[in-house]
């Protein structure tokens, strides 16, 4: 290793004392963001909030302080085709009663990982995984799927928020400080060769704690409940005494659900294309089916998210929005931000470097309404996002094309809109190790 030496230190210091590009960003960055003085207003002109195809859709939602975006994404894509059903204006599912059976259930995935990975040491890399990612808000497709098929979904004037819905630190902190400490209890007895029903009792019992601290966090989730809407022409409709599931099932939720795939875009090496793949440890719901991933090439990804929007049908997706974004705008797009010309640093990097390097991952669900095309070309996309409407064009967002190449992972779209990539999602899924970068959405 080479330890920095002073003449070395010294030639540093007289390039940037005689750098007049140094000296400018010295000055902008005393008293600015570096976001602000990176900005570029005439690169982001080119974001204009018009596209050649867009699908109207309603107010945004806000998922508050929380990480429940996959599940507000998910509820979004699914009320369109509710509300278009009965002709509503307004309409939004319950995204805490989704969130109430996914932490249940994934509090009881998390139990039944740490006992099965009981005879390793507490610090093998799978057990410090599972410890380290513990219960929280986030989530992938079929994650949601699962929770779904299993309890159905209800409308949201049905199971409203609470504080504890819309503000879950405390709330995690509380599940996860009390899971740990019966993770410690359960793989001791597994050691000490407690039998499967002692051990299947101790748990259950520590369930049933979680269940009753869910309840006075979200309130008990509804068993059956009466669907009431006015429809855009000011007419009161009901439907009497409907279960979650039942209501699912009415309106096509649980065979969207059976049509709709995900796909991906992971150009990473062992991550070949066309090739279904899944996760160790990651789920939320035992005996639910696995996350798989179809891995698609860029275009052949794109070109199944246009035709199910040219079919008038929104579009799920997961992307890192960490890079070169404006809130205020509702902007993304790497064009629009000159970091190398303010910092002097080379900030280019390829998506399978990216993903390689940990530079890059999937961190936030949402979803894709609109796409303007150039010749067939996408140069632009309009996003829904769920953080309320004080930002962007009431709180709808747009991407660049370039930025999307970069930065968006994952969509679900229906298989018939894989074309001839349909019979792919068949396959038996490559298993990819817990902390794999596609599993980032759901930790």
């Amino acid at each position: 290793m080479n330890a920095i030496s002073s003449e070395l230190l010294q030639s540093f210091n007289e390039a940037y004392r005689t750098s007049s590009t140094g000296q400018l960003a010295t000055l902008a960055l005393s008293k600015s963001e570096l976001n602000n003085v990176a900005f570029s207003p005439r690169a982001a002109d080119r974001l204009r909030q018009k596209f050649s195809l867009e699908i109207p859709t309603m107010e945004v939602t806000n998922q508050k302080s929380s990480g429940r975006c996959w599940l507000f994404a998910a509820t979004n894509v699914l009320r369109e085709r509710i509300a278009k059903a009965r002709n509503m204006e307004k309409f939004e599912l319950s995204q805490s009663y989704l969130a109430f059976w996914d932490k249940f259930e994934r509090c009881n995935y998390f139990l039944e990982s740490m006992i099965e990975t009981a005879d390793r040491p507490h610090d093998d890399r799978t057990v410090m995984f599972i410890l380290q990612t513990g219960v929280h808000d986030g989530g992938q497709w079929d994650m949601f799927a699962n929770v779904v098929r299993k309890y159905g979904i209800v409308p949201k004037d049905v199971y409203d928020e609470t504080y504890q819905s819309s503000n879950t630190r405390q709330m995690n902190y509380v599940l996860n400080r009390a899971l740990k400490i019966g993770a410690a209890r359960l793989r001791r007895m597994k050691r000490d060769h407690c039998t499967e029903a002692e051990i299947t009792a101790c748990k259950n019992e520590l369930l049933s704690r979680v269940y009753g601290f869910l309840c006075s966090c979200y309130g008990e989730p509804p068993k059956s409940f009466d669907f009431e809407w006015v429809d855009k022409d000011r007419v009161y409709h009901v439907e009497n005494d409907l279960t979650p599931l039942t209501f699912a099932e009415r309106y096509g939720v649980i065979q969207l659900l059976e049509d709709t795939v995900s796909i991906i875009h992971a150009p990473t090496a062992d991550k070949p294309f066309d090739r279904v793949f899944t996760s160790r440890s990651l789920g939320n719901v035992v005996g639910g089916r696995p996350v798989r991933h179809l891995n698609l090439e860029l275009e052949e990804f794109k070109k199944a998210i246009i035709a199910q929007l040219r079919d008038g049908k929104v579009v799920w997706f997961g992307s890192d929005v960490g890079h070169y974004g404006d809130r205020e705008l509702g902007i993304w797009d790497d064009q629009s931000f000159n970091f190398d010309l303010l910092t002097g640093l080379d900030m280019s990097m390829s998506k399978e470097d990216a993903l390689n390097y940990n530079l890059s991952a999937m961190d936030h669900a949402m979803v894709i309404t609109g796409v303007n095309l150039e010749n067939g070309q996408p140069t632009r996309w309009r996003i829904e996002n769920s953080w309320g409407d004080e930002k962007g064009d009431k709180g709808y967002y747009v991407c660049s094309d370039s930025w999307f190449n970069q930065y968006v992972y994952q969509a679900a779209v229906e298989k018939r809109y894989l074309g001839g990539k349909q019979n792919l999602t068949e396959q038996e899924p490559v298993l990819l190790e817990p902390w794999d970068p596609m599993g980032t959405l759901a930790r």
